[in-house]
């Protein structure tokens, strides 16, 4: 088994410690920090496969240091780990280029399996170098670009891998159900509007100056990318 090497930056002892011991216990190496300022500075510093990232720290609090350390053109997976559960929590982390959130209290082997594969994920798609077509508009995998019509799109990390995954299934319809276990990594509570938040954000981008529409909605079903007929 290959050992994976987590960053947990966490300020709660408690929790720093049962984090560290269970990851270890599956032969991750993990450090912990437990501020913010000292977090940010091991995360630039040292090789990690993934970041385990609280929101409320002393210092820095975990916003700031996820746009940092993205901002510093850092691409390690970053999972926030707080009590902090609301929408618009979540969004905003995502937004900031957390890669997903996870709310306390937790089990472990949520956590576990979240980290697994935000690894295996990222490790994936850096072995991955393709472009993806559709009517005028263009997905490069590789440099993590948008175009429509020649234009450039800015979409954040989530709007990106949302939008990258709905390409990659095109002509398919993609439930939500689907969409919170590969994007999100978790099966998410339908009852939440995460999901329609990221898909009306996409289509604000991606379709709004557009006369032609590519992101559809099957209603009851989920979402779909096509051209129009």
């Amino acid at each position: 088994m290959e050992n994976y090497k987590v960053l947990i930056i966490e300020d709660e002892p408690k929790v720093a410690t049962f984090v560290k011991k269970g990851l270890e216990a599956y032969e991750f190496e993990a450090d912990v920090c437990k501020d913010g300022f000292s977090g940010q500075k091991m995360a630039l510093a040292h090789q990690y496969d993934a970041v385990i990232l609280d929101i409320k720290l002393p210092n820095v609090n975990g916003f700031e240091i996820c746009k940092h350390l993205r901002s510093q053109n850092l691409k390690t997976p970053i999972l926030m780990l707080s009590a902090l559960g609301t929408i618009d929590d979540k969004v905003k982390g995502f937004e900031l280029g957390t890669n997903d959130y996870l709310t306390k209290p937790f089990e472990f082997q949520e956590l576990l399996i979240r980290i697994r594969s935000l690894i295996k994920r990222f490790k994936t798609e850096n072995t991955q170098t393709s472009l993806l077509l559709i009517a005028d508009l263009e997905l490069d995998r590789n440099s993590k670009t948008v175009k429509r019509a020649g234009k450039k799109i800015a979409l954040t990390a989530k709007e990106f891998t949302l939008f990258e995954y709905l390409l990659l299934n095109r002509g398919r319809v993609i439930s939500k159900a689907e969409i919170a276990e590969k994007i999100w990594e978790t099966k998410l509570d339908l009852e939440t509007n995460v999901i329609d938040v990221y898909i009306n954000f996409l289509r604000k981008k991606i379709d709004r100056a557009f006369a032609a529409k590519l992101i559809h909605t099957q209603f009851g079903l989920g979402y779909i990318i096509k051209e129009e007929e």
